[in-house]
């Protein structure tokens, strides 16, 4: 597997675009629509969150046939908590888009995310929609990467190629997401492509297995969105040999690879939270189970007091072990062993003999590794997040204006 140029106009028979429609800001771009030159195989995932947007619902309703062939997204309005009119609107927006590309409203799946219990401004939306279905291209990508920006930073983007059966296939995709960001779906947009040949059943399941790797396992807020999504299509243009569970190389190589591609985005989410100045990386290994080391994992970057500990460089191990407590797994306290980058600050859950200022330095790092080994069994599980700052106060104190 190799990292190449693109994103989601990377695979085969898939084109772009975004445009300002200036939903919130001018000279901003807003609007954005991916679009498969072929119906795909398609699935997505959503917010846990049972406040939630019209979109989520339509989008549920029009992956039944596990099928779609665009997608349709603005920022700066979320559309959520507006009643039969959002959902109207949203409709709307799957309506012109399907018109101008020629398909079934059906095929097209739609995603909005900003400030919620306002109306969307629908005449400056349709013309955005116009806009971008009509100058759809190969190099539209990075348009759409910037249109799905709220408080973000930095556009996120990757793309991979692979080889299944000596085939050469690619998967490319762009997240967003820099607040409101909490595991089980944070507040995050992600739209995958990939020109792979992939049963139905096998794209769901490997989709729902990578965002439980990827997406699951980010904090920033511990704030989950109304509007969240992950959604990928495959519209099987690179002529691979059908990926099924009858062909489990394949399926293993598929998932690597999504895998790979996901915790990428996830990792830039996390890095990109807002007013963030380091990326922390919770590192739980030897626990009894996957699913322990998540919950523990998960459950320390959670927390704003290690968070805020990472933020003022202080080696405060005790937060993390507190974390782990009520993470709702259990363990042994008293096998606990705590890393700070290199440095160890606790052995069998209790204070390790160790230097101050050279755990001061690790915590001055702009990735920062939190090893915590339970001395219990085989398992692991990363997660990441980012420290807590006076910025994320600012940034959010004046958020819709």
């Amino acid at each position: 597997m190799k990292v190449i140029d693109g994103s989601i106009t990377a695979p085969q028979g898939f084109m772009a675009q975004g445009a300002c429609a200036e939903i919130k800001k001018k000279n901003k771009m807003d609007v954005g629509i991916i679009y498969s030159t072929n119906k795909s195989q398609a699935a997505g995932v959503y917010t846990t969150n049972i406040v939630r947007a019209a979109c989520i619902d339509i989008c549920k309703k029009n992956l039944a046939d596990g099928t779609a062939q665009a997608i349709v997204v603005n920022s700066g309005n979320a559309n959520a908590c507006t009643g039969e009119q959002g959902r109207h609107d949203a409709l709307e927006m799957t309506k012109a888009t399907a018109q101008i590309l020629g398909i079934d409203p059906q095929d097209v799946l739609v995603a909005s995310t900003g400030v919620i219990g306002e109306f969307l401004p629908m005449k400056n939306i349709l013309v955005g929609i116009d806009a971008a279905a009509h100058n759809l291209s190969e190099s539209g990508a990075e348009n759409v990467a910037a249109a799905i920006m709220t408080t973000d930073l930095f556009p996120k983007e990757v793309a991979v190629e692979f080889e299944i059966d000596s085939c050469p296939v690619r998967i490319g995709a762009i997240a967003k997401g820099s607040g409101m960001i909490h595991p089980n779906m944070a507040t995050l947009l992600g739209f995958i492509t990939t020109d792979a040949d992939i049963d139905s059943a096998c794209l769901s399941a490997c989709l729902q297995e990578s965002v439980n790797r990827s997406y699951n396992m980010i904090s920033v807020d511990r704030d989950t969105s109304t509007n969240d999504a992950v959604l990928i299509l495959a519209n099987a243009q690179a002529g691979n040999n059908k990926i099924d569970y009858s062909n489990p190389e394949g399926l293993a190589k598929f998932q690597k690879a999504l895998d790979f591609v996901n915790i990428k985005l996830a990792k830039m989410i996390a890095r990109d939270g807002e007013g963030a100045n380091h990326l922390i990386e919770v590192q739980v290994v030897n626990a009894e189970d996957v699913e322990k080391a998540r919950k523990i994992a998960r459950s320390v970057i959670s927390s704003n007091l290690v968070k805020a500990a990472v933020f003022g460089g202080d080696a405060n191990w005790g937060r993390i072990i507190c974390a782990m407590g009520y993470s709702g797994a259990e363990f042994d306290q008293n096998k606990v062993d705590i890393y700070l980058g290199e440095v160890k600050v606790a052995q069998d859950g209790c204070r390790y003999d160790f230097s101050e200022e050279l755990a001061h330095n690790e915590l001055l790092n702009e990735n920062i590794i939190i090893k915590i080994d339970l001395n219990a069994g085989e398992h692991k599980a990363t997660a990441w997040g980012c420290d807590l700052s006076y910025d994320y106060v600012k940034i959010n104190a004046d958020y819709r204006s």
